[in-house]
């Protein structure tokens, strides 16, 4: 696993803050169980952080049954506590499989629907349906699930919010605040970031101040992946698509449900970035390092930020990731790793992308004696996902060695 992804993991850990105990490990299974079942035909759909129940940089491609943003980690600890609901880690199964099926095959417009697949709210992996729906313009997969969430914490916001679009292409993507508090997130997408099929994903998430999260996704083929485009556009406009998720229809499932604990508090970021965030740390480092490339565009979050470069010879994209208390495992042992004379390690690697093969990438990883970790990477191009822009990246791997191992890092260093 890259670092990158690695910490995308560790913030999911932070922004879904799941209460470790039976039920968190359930919603753990039920994350694998939706990566595989994306892999089956037809229904086989089903999204986390996204966050499952995701985040932030986070990015999800879409799925309902796992985006790319959207699995996280489950951090188990001891004793675990009582889990909500009077003990169940289920429903009561009041709902079963097949009224799932119903409930879904009456807020479709009339059409014809084969391959239903679904699961009760007495299900462990919790409530599901999916068909492949088929108006006369060609079949699509429709997929919805059920779960109930901390309406307050950080994880279901996070599955309401839009990606950067910088990082994450997408047609269109907005969130609307609903009268009664509820938050939706409509967005028109792609199943594959890099755009290498025309499978579309078009997804509605809402999340209810009740804790309700209801999350559809539908296709413009009869499979989310491995199945043929078989229309322009998946079938249902995206008000129709909102209509499906805030009906009341759903609520006799998702009551049945026992209600989420609430997110436990954060865990603190790393005291270096304790008065700013990466993207912002990158930007002063740069500035002080006389590095004058213009910043066409920028972003990011907390311990993630990046840049994308213009110099007039194509975009560059440079990205950061801060983490406090890394796991030293890939220091260990290694020919390319040259510890620095106060003990910092250096591992520095320039190859293909691991994103897109047609890119370079220009990596400094670096892991400090306190086990704070900061890796700065440069691309060819300003997309990941994308095709390269120019022959290599803006800045130069000694620039990138500057800014990673720049004391202002250092705990109890002034940044200012």
């Amino acid at each position: 696993m890259s670092f990158e992804d690695e910490l995308a993991e560790a913030l999911r850990r932070t922004g879904e803050g799941f209460a470790v105990d039976p039920g968190a490990l359930a919603q753990a299974g039920e994350r694998r169980g939706r990566r595989l079942a994306r892999r089956r035909a037809a229904l086989a759909g089903g999204s986390v952080l996204a966050l499952a129940v995701i985040v932030t940089a986070a990015a999800y491609s879409g799925g309902l049954f796992g985006g790319s943003g959207a699995e996280g980690a489950v951090h188990v600890a001891a004793p675990p506590p009582t889990p909500p609901g009077n003990g169940r880690l289920t429903g009561t199964g009041a709902v079963t499989a097949e009224q799932m099926i119903a409930n879904l095959k009456s807020l479709l417009p009339g059409g014809r629907l084969t391959e239903p697949e679904a699961r009760g709210t007495d299900d462990e992996l919790g409530p599901r349906v999916g068909v492949v729906y088929d108006d006369g313009k060609g079949p699509a997969a429709i997929s919805l699930s059920l779960q109930r969430v901390d309406p307050f914490g950080s994880g279901s916001r996070a599955q309401t919010e839009c990606e950067d679009e910088n990082l994450h292409a997408y047609d269109q993507c907005r969130t609307e605040q609903l009268p009664d508090g509820s938050r939706l997130l409509l967005h028109q997408g792609y199943e594959y970031p890099d755009r290498r099929t025309d499978t579309k994903v078009w997804r509605a998430v809402l999340v209810t101040v009740q804790g309700f999260l209801v999350d559809a996704s539908e296709w413009n083929a009869a499979a989310d992946k491995d199945a043929r485009v078989s229309r322009t556009d998946p079938p249902l406009t995206i008000e129709q698509l909102k209509t499906l998720v805030t009906s009341d229809t759903w609520h006799p499932a998702l009551n049945d449900l026992p209600a989420a604990d609430p997110e436990p508090a954060p865990r603190p970021e790393s005291l270096a970035l304790r008065d700013r965030k990466a993207v912002d740390a990158l930007e002063q480092l740069m500035k002080r390092f006389e590095i004058t490339v213009p910043i066409a565009s920028k972003g990011g979050q907390g311990t993630y930020g990046y840049v994308v470069l213009d110099d007039g010879k194509g975009k560059s994209l440079v990205q950061i990731n801060v983490q406090s208390n890394a796991d030293p495992s890939g220091f260990t042992g290694n020919s390319a790793v040259a510890p620095g004379p106060d003990g910092t390690k250096v591992k520095v690697t320039a190859g293909p992308g691991e994103k897109n093969r047609g890119v370079t990438q220009w990596k400094v990883d670096t892991l400090r004696k306190d086990g704070l970790r900061v890796v700065v990477s440069a691309f060819n191009t300003a997309d990941q996902n994308g095709p390269a822009t120019r022959p290599s990246p803006a800045l130069t791997m000694g620039q990138l060695r500057q800014i990673a191992l720049a004391p202002e890092w250092n705990v109890g260093t002034p940044d200012r």
